[in-house]
């Protein structure tokens, strides 16, 4: 390919650009860490939080479960040794 001094110098900034995006991207996979979940919800009580989030909302229901599952473990002591 023919390629004058001002297309040349195009062709090279966007090399350049397209490398640091590449950079970028490797930087992100190599940053990831799996998604896992804390639990595993049974289908029927995704259907009903997922029906209580329709009727009540996202926030109100996060709001709930987390109220909810910090009273139930709220018997665990905060150090190994404490009661």
């Amino acid at each position: 390919m023919k390629l004058n001094e001002e297309e040349k110098k195009l062709l090279s900034e966007a090399i350049d650009k397209m490398n640091e995006g590449l950079d970028t991207f490797i930087g992100f996979y190599n940053d990831s860490e799996e998604d896992k979940a804390l639990i595993e919800y049974t289908e029927d009580t995704i259907e009903t939080i997922e029906k209580a989030i329709s009727f009540y909302g996202k926030e109100e229901v996060t709001a709930k479960i987390n109220t909810i599952v910090k009273e139930v473990l709220s018997f665990i002591p905060n150090k190994k040794g404490d009661s």
